[in-house]
């Protein structure tokens, strides 16, 4: 297979290949918004080409191929989502609004199928969702397949949960309730089951170099030098062997298989998967383990430059013909390495994983420090972009904060990723947690946590500030700016799901510990005030309503709120004349904020969510695993 060594110059005249490609196009019958749009993105398009692809004889070919798939997929574009793409464009930061708020599922397991998701849209409606993250539903392997990560076509729905038809009429259902429809697009990697992997394997021309695949181990081992393992439980290293005795780069599980993005007609047919799920009313893509798409020897080969060239270019594609469309980063990593993924001309939104891990390691630790650090350090992002903030999601639980930030305050990196892990899983003496450890490696001593919220927060083992945990943790996601987004079920405290075991396809993936079916029982209980589900959902509720009428939290400029208090995070939302003062004690008791602490502010504030007015003159008492939600005037 080819290395994909990248070279200066694609072509001496650029000029001339772009008014070539655009006049093809202008030939073809393309319309003059496309042409507009492709004018305007070709030649950024062309030098990422140049960037990524060198001097290949076919890379204008490739080029000119890529534009002409993106005139035909707008030719088709339906009228209802060429007008959703002309209120994006009047209103560019429509997803940094205040009433934005997103939700998670698993299809079948929330609702059965696509049907059922459908019958939950009044639900939705009621809960405020404007954002709905369908987890995986395409085509893939029976039995294990990594909750479908593991995908065996991009353009057909798995049948036991429907139709691509259904799906398009849902993504309309949604739109017409004000609801942006949500999926994953897993780019790195496909199933082994998918034609192009057998085609590859096969050696169809044309598919050959669509994976890495070596004759034997020189080139895996040379590789391996420098790459880490992800799913040891699987399979050691990053290659898994072929029954003909080859190789396959594998970095995730066994049956997924990663694209060789050094081959440029992997770009063009992973562009006209995407293209296909826009025309379907898909609003967001959730690009999937963004920071392993390239490959080179020597390297890690996670976050490289090419990686970013490559979503960049995927993002030209798309605004000539979907423009409506958001790209959403999920990248678990360094919290640098995050944070580079996230322009307007690359994602959009981004997951911020960092906020999420260090709020659970503020109520191990009943220390806010860490977390402020990074609220004030971490949090500032570019014009145009938000953050998606989530207290938990389907996968496991990484410790990704940065330990040059920990060193600051005293805290050694991996002694401490090795507590939060005993204390979460319930291995530290004290511990309020039920969560169960995911992928521990015995030689290395890494390993993640998997629960639900109302398991890892101790609604499961019964402690009385489990609750209030639960409530505050959600409370920093719904203030902190961006998209808040709920793992639906999390809302009525539904508990882990220790029948994943009896599985055999699920028992080795301790992640399906928390991905419980629809807890119906807690939904029926959500108007009771006598139940957990009760009271946490009605807490939560007036939380999101007071979110959607606070100008203040939309977009996501954030300012640090430092208290000489330890367990409390503050920060404040500013607005025209007012700021919210958003104040959160992590501790296990009640604690006083000091009246020169809060000197800056006027007197009188209001407290958002009981509507009472308050005065901060003489300091404020926070009770244990509480938050303050205050406007207030500064001096």
């Amino acid at each position: 297979m080819r290395q994909g060594v990248v070279v200066p110059q694609l072509r001496a005249d650029s000029a001339a290949d772009v008014s070539r490609i655009l006049r093809a196009a202008r030939a073809a019958g393309a319309d003059r918004s496309f042409l507009a749009r492709a004018e305007a993105q070709l030649p950024r398009l062309h030098d990422l080409f140049r960037r990524l692809y060198g001097e290949r004889t076919d890379g204008v070919e490739r080029l000119a191929s890529v534009v002409d798939l993106a005139r035909r997929s707008w030719a088709e574009r339906p009228a209802e989502l060429r007008a959703l793409d002309d209120a994006r464009a009047a209103d560019p930061t429509w997803f940094e609004s205040e009433r934005m708020l997103g939700g998670v599922c698993y299809v079948d397991r929330y609702a059965g199928g696509l049907r059922g998701i459908r019958d939950q849209i009044p639900y939705f409606r009621e809960l405020g969702l404007s954002y709905v993250h369908l987890m995986p539903l395409f085509e893939s392997p029976e039995g294990n397949s990594d909750g479908g990560y593991a995908v065996s076509s991009y353009r057909r729905v798995n049948p036991r949960l429907g139709t691509m038809a259904e799906l398009a009429e849902l993504a309309g259902e949604f739109r017409r309730a004000g609801i942006s429809l949500v999926v994953d697009f897993i780019f790195n990697h496909t199933s082994n089951e998918h034609e192009w992997a057998q085609k590859a394997v096969a050696g169809v021309p044309g598919y050959e170099d669509f994976y890495l695949i070596f004759p034997d181990r020189t080139m895996p081992d040379a590789y391996e030098r420098t790459t880490r393992e992800i799913f040891p439980d699987d399979h050691p290293g990053s290659f898994v062997q072929l029954p003909d005795g080859r190789w396959i780069w594998a970095t995730f599980y066994h049956f997924q298989w990663d694209l060789n993005y050094a081959e440029p007609a992997v770009f063009e047919a992973m562009a006209g998967e995407m293209l296909f799920l826009a025309n379907q009313g898909v609003e967001v893509l959730r690009m999937d383990a963004v920071a392993f798409i390239w490959k080179q020897l020597g390297t890690a080969c996670e976050s490289l430059p090419e990686a970013h060239l490559l979503l960049q270019a995927f993002n030209a594609v798309l605004a000539m013909a979907a423009p409506g469309l958001l790209f959403k980063s999920e990248a678990i990593v360094h919290p640098d390495e995050v944070v580079s993924y996230i322009s307007p001309e690359e994602c959009q939104i981004s997951y911020n994983p960092l906020q999420m891990a260090l709020t659970w390691e503020a109520l191990a630790t009943r220390d806010g420090r860490l977390l402020q650090q990074a609220l004030e350090r971490r949090h500032t992002l570019p014009a145009g972009t938000a953050w998606v903030n989530y207290v938990r999601s389907h996968d496991d639980i990484g410790w990704t904060f940065a330990d040059e930030d920990a060193a600051e305050l005293g805290i050694e990196g991996y002694p401490h990723r090795r507590f939060l892990n005993d204390f979460y899983v319930g291995r530290h003496d004290g511990t309020f947690a039920r969560g169960v450890p995911f992928q521990e490696n015995p030689r290395t001593g890494d390993a993640r946590v998997t629960g639900t919220t109302a398991s890892l927060a101790g609604i499961e083992a019964g402690d009385a500030g489990g609750e209030d945990r639960v409530v505050l943790a959600h409370a920093l996601a719904l203030s902190t700016g961006g998209i808040p987004l709920l793992y639906l079920g999390d809302e009525v405290a539904q508990l882990n799901d220790y029948s994943y075991a009896d599985d055999p396809h699920e028992a080795g993936d301790s992640r399906w510990v928390h991905r419980p079916h629809r807890p119906a029982q807690n939904y029926a209980d959500r108007r009771d005030a006598a139940t957990p589900a009760g009271r946490v959902f009605s807490r939560l509720a007036r939380l999101i309503a007071v979110r959607r009428e606070t100008r203040e939290f939309a977009g996501n400029t954030l300012i640090g709120f430092g208290t000489p208090v330890a367990s409390v995070v503050g920060f404040l939302r500013p607005g025209a004349g007012s700021a919210v003062l958003v104040l959160a004690n992590v501790a296990d008791g009640a604690v006083h904020v000091d009246a020169l602490t809060l000197s800056g502010l006027e007197p009188d504030a209001v407290d958002l969510v009981s509507g009472e007015e308050i005065g901060v003159a003489g300091g404020l008492d926070i009770p244990a695993h509480g938050v303050l939600w205050l406007r207030v005037t500064l001096r």
